[in-house]
């Protein structure tokens, strides 16, 4: 017996992988698409004994070969590697949707078309008709199913099975009769040149749509067929279409469209949508100071009695002080330190939880389009940039989505410049130490810094390009919604889990590292820090920061070990001045009296900050970015423009404050 090879398809957040995760669990293998970066995840699984081959192909809202993705995607259902798509749709944006159904169905292979997230239809009161709607679309399998509950499983591979032996093919759409005319010839030339019989009209819609991928493939010199592009016209009958399917089979959704169109005139409004969205993050970012910083304080009694019974477990069993040092001096001040900086990140990732949940986040592109415009970019190239304020890794891999590799490279480029939230400890840390009351407008600063720094370079590159391109944003706004508890949580537990991941491996590693260095030279084991490895290597790097009001050995070491991972930089400086627990009152005390006695005050801590926040990503970025260009030489390029950027800055904002401070 055959496998069948079955690929799902759908808009990104459909609840596709979901899907996909349900019928395979960790029967996964996850690999890069020939010649792309995009990855590509296969499972297997079986109906009443049929084998069935699962392939879950990128997040994408159509097939126009713009964006990698929509180049994989359509690759990989042309060039027959599944035979039946599993179209998964968002039940409660039926209208955005079903473009992509439309799409797919032209195709010419069978096609089921799986309703997911049809409780949250239900939570909004609306109705969709599940026998109208197959009909209008060629009478395929409709199919309502929950990825979350697992319900409709077994009745979507029974589609499947049954789908695959019928070999439907619908045609659903008759377009104008001008372009029908079109299609006819375009057609007719196309099997006599190419021999092309089979999905014969898809390509002819292609070539109408002047599809770059196709007219090299297939040229033709048919100037009454080809005399312009068709792709608008195409496209608006498509969605003529889906409006007048959607009058016959999707009722009670007008009441919930009105709520939205009443909160967009606010939250879009082309004057106050930017200082509202500005607004907003800034609340984010108030609850994550006020609020993180009120909870840590259990963290703190608990991390300082784990390392005090630690120590006390230790000597009691006569351990060799050097392992002593290792264990309490290293590990636990290293990876304690980060520890009780989680409250912070929990409500950072909460917060960005709800708004992305609630469809704010889809509403960033289309707020910031006008000021990405004057940058030569699209306003989608935002999205990466407030993604950057969780993580930069997955904010450097959505930068995929643009169309133009010359608009991802600038993309890529000035991510790194938000503030991730692994940077969060190290602002907490000098903003608590050194501006007291004005610590949350201190290390907020440094989020709007990261925000103009790069708007600023994507704008000087903007302006030196000799071929600009004019972008247009072609975006639907998804309907408000009420944030799932269940979906927050998993995102949330996902991201702290990361974070304890980091803490346990990463960061643990460094704090060996530098508890190393510091505690061994040339000589072997050393008592004075300043013949240890550390101390030497700091010393090189003392003159170059100097000028930034950075001059000490301990800082260059910090900075050095900040490369593995952004909170090692926190985690170091406990280390290096023997703090066991710098978060509490008493650490931060202590440490500030040590920084205090080599002139180190408010205004080198600033420095610090803002160095911190433009100096070279965490290996884990600079191996993503490495990866999703392709190029080492523009990888090096990037690092030494931030390294030195961050220099300038820093050098800049020192020098400047001396003379007033």
């Amino acid at each position: 017996m055959d496998i069948i090879r079955v690929g799902f398809v759908g808009n990104p957040n459909c609840g596709k992988t979901t899907l996909f995760n349900a019928y395979t669990g960790a029967n996964l293998k996850v690999a890069n698409w020939p010649g792309v970066t995009v990855e590509k995840v296969e499972g297997e699984t079986s109906y009443k004994g049929q084998k069935l081959k699962l392939i879950d192909l990128p997040g994408i809202y159509s097939l126009t070969s713009y964006s990698i993705e929509e180049k994989v995607s359509r690759r990989c259902i042309m060039e027959n590697e599944v035979d039946v798509i599993i179209n998964v749709a968002d039940a409660s944006a039926l209208e955005r949707n079903l473009y992509l159904t439309l799409q797919l169905l032209e195709l010419g292979k069978p096609v089921i078309l799986a309703l997911n997230m049809m409780d949250i239809v239900e939570e909004r009161g609306m109705e969709i008709d599940l026998h109208r709607l197959p009909e209008l679309l060629g009478d395929i399998p409709v199919v309502p199913v929950s990825a979350r509950k697992r319900s409709g499983l077994d009745v979507l591979l029974h589609a499947v099975v049954h789908h695959y032996e019928e070999k439907h093919r619908p045609e659903i759409i008759t377009y104008q009769k001008e372009i029908e005319e079109k299609i006819r010839l375009l057609e007719q030339e196309l099997e006599q040149q190419y021999h092309i019989s089979e999905n014969s009209r898809w390509y002819a819609l292609k070539l109408l749509e002047q599809d770059q991928e196709i007219t090299e493939l297939y040229p033709l010199d048919l100037p009454k067929a080809l005399d312009r592009s068709y792709e608008k016209d195409i496209i608006n009958q498509k969605y003529d279409y889906i409006e007048e399917a959607l009058e016959d089979t999707l009722f009670y959704k007008s009441e919930k469209a009105a709520f939205t169109d009443r909160v967009d005139e606010i939250l879009t409004h082309p004057i106050w949508g930017m200082p509202i969205f500005f607004g907003i993050m800034a609340v984010v970012f108030f609850l994550t100071f006020f609020v993180g910083d009120g909870l840590k304080g259990g963290f703190e009694v608990v991390l300082e009695t784990i390392s005090s019974g630690v120590l006390h477990m230790l000597e009691r069993m006569h351990v060799a002080e050097w392992m002593i040092s290792l264990v309490v001096d290293g590990i636990l001040a290293g990876v304690g330190g980060i520890l009780t900086f989680l409250p912070n990140i929990f409500i950072l990732f909460l917060a960005l939880a709800v708004l992305e949940d609630s469809g704010y986040m889809a509403r960033v592109a289309y707020v910031m389009d006008g000021l990405m415009g004057h940058l030569g970019l699209s306003g989608k190239a935002f999205l990466p940039m407030v993604l950057g304020f969780g993580c930069t890794v997955p904010a450097i891999m959505a930068a995929r989505t643009l169309e133009k590799e010359s608009d991802r490279r600038r993309t890529i480029l000035i991510t790194p410049f938000m503030s991730c939230s692994a940077r969060l400890p190290i602002y907490v840390l000098f903003a608590d130490m050194f501006f007291e009351k004005y610590a949350m407008f201190a290390a907020l600063s440094m989020y709007f810094i990261g925000m103009a720094v790069a708007i600023i370079a994507a704008l000087l590159i903007h302006r030196v390009e000799t071929h600009r391109s004019h972008h247009t944003l072609l975006i639907e706004l998804p309907e408000y919604k009420t944030p799932n508890a269940r979906t927050i949580a998993i995102y949330v537990w996902e991201k702290v889990k990361g974070y304890l991941t980091k803490a346990g491996t990463t960061i643990f590693i460094a704090s060996i590292i530098i508890w190393f260095l510091l505690n061994f030279g040339v000589h072997g084991m050393v008592t004075e820090v300043s013949e240890s490895f550390g101390a030497v290597l700091g010393q090189w790097m003392e003159p170059i920061l100097a000028p930034a009001g950075l001059g000490m050995w301990q800082i260059g070491v910090a900075l050095i070990s900040g490369i593995s991972a952004k909170e090692v930089v926190v985690s170091s400086f406990c280390v290096l001045f023997g703090v066991s627990n710098v978060n509490s009152a008493a650490g931060m005390t202590a440490l500030t009296g040590q920084l205090a006695e080599v002139g180190f005050g408010p205004l080198n801590a600033y420095c610090m900050m803002l160095f911190c926040l433009l100096y070279v990503p965490c290996a884990a970025t600079i191996g993503t970015i490495k990866k999703e260009t392709g190029s080492m030489k523009f990888t090096l390029k990037m690092l030494a423009f931030q390294m030195v950027l961050a220099w300038l800055v820093s050098v800049l904002v020192y020098q400047a404050g001396s003379m007033f401070l």
